[in-house]
């Protein structure tokens, strides 16, 4: 009796787990059908970037900017963002950051920001960008700064977006750590996060924003379902949980930095520490200009959208 029961519990294992992971499959291919590619991929060699590359309109204002996305993002995020203000005045890039939205992932130094940053500037010489203002936003400001620290002939400036740039005394959800776990990482991102992270999706992007309030198209606009996709949730993952290590080498390396540089946040921002990371910024990099934005959350590139682009007006004048 004893062998029946634990064998008719095995196969209700065995068929839940073929059930949440046939649901993984569909929902993959569903959600690549409802928000299909919009830039194109580049071929660098070593991986294929996906980017949207916008030519300046005849009488551009601003030099080459280009925007990188933070954690769970990817170039349609930025490209909400920024695309119609700036559209016209200057040449624009947005990029998929390795291993997010439809760029693929590559080798394991992608797997850092320096490694993301490389790829960053190959897309540029692969596009004849010689030079440009760096946009990052939260994860992406530590992109920025790698950036800028190894490829300073290429950075016209710098635009830090409630950056996460230094140590924080913080650790990580724990559904970041369960990610990277070789085997059950596999498990818990194919078969758990699919139905799990569409369930928490809308609560999620608000809570991102909060206390300022989501834009009602964002979730349609901006395609965060992409980082459901479960290679992409375990890319993300091993960005986040590596990215402490990371900064607490690389942070003593950022007054080296020289190109001008402004660092918008919020204080109200429950995503980072801002006072660690923006004023840590503001007092490595000299004449770096800190910018707070009373009452505001973890998206000025959306809630403090033309104080962003008045940013990178004074930038492109300094």
């Amino acid at each position: 009796m004893l062998l029946v029961t634990v064998a008719m519990i095995a196969s209700l294992l065995l068929a839940a787990a073929a059930g949440l992971w046939l649901h993984s499959r569909l929902f993959t291919r569903l959600i690549e059908k409802r928000y299909p590619n919009t830039g194109r991929l580049i071929d660098l060699g070593h991986l294929k970037l996906n980017v949207l590359h916008v030519a300046a309109g005849p009488n551009p204002d601003l030099p080459p900017i280009v925007f990188i996305h933070g954690a769970s993002g990817n170039l349609r995020d930025q490209a909400g963002a920024f695309l119609e203000p700036l559209r016209g005045r200057a040449e624009l890039l947005f990029i998929d950051r390795p291993g997010h939205g439809y760029s693929e992932r590559g080798g394991p130094q992608n797997a850092t920001p320096d490694g993301q940053a490389k790829a960053l500037a190959d897309a540029m010489d692969r596009l004849g960008i010689a030079q440009a203002i760096i946009v990052g936003h939260s994860f992406g400001g530590a992109i920025a700064a790698s950036f800028a620290l190894f490829h300073p002939e290429k950075t016209r400036g710098l635009l830090f977006l409630a950056p996460a740039t230094h140590p924080w005394p913080t650790g990580v959800d724990w559904h970041y750590r369960l990610a990277v776990r070789p085997v059950l990482g596999w498990l818990f991102s194919h078969l758990i996060v699919p139905l799990a992270g569409r369930l928490r999706l809308d609560s999620a992007t608000r809570g991102v924003f909060a206390p300022d309030p989501r834009p009602t198209d964002y979730i349609a606009t901006t395609a965060p379902h992409l980082v459901l996709r479960p290679r992409t949730f375990r890319h993300n993952a091993e960005d986040v949980t590596r990215l402490h290590a990371y900064v607490t080498a690389t942070a003593p390396l950022y007054r080296a930095i020289t190109a001008p540089t402004v660092v918008i946040s919020g204080t109200e921002d429950r995503i980072v520490l801002a006072d660690i990371h923006s004023r840590g910024l503001a007092r490595d990099i000299a004449g770096a200009e800190l910018i707070w934005v009373d009452g505001m959350g973890h998206k000025p590139d959306y809630a403090a959208n033309a104080l962003a682009v008045t940013a990178l007006e004074r930038l492109a004048r300094r």
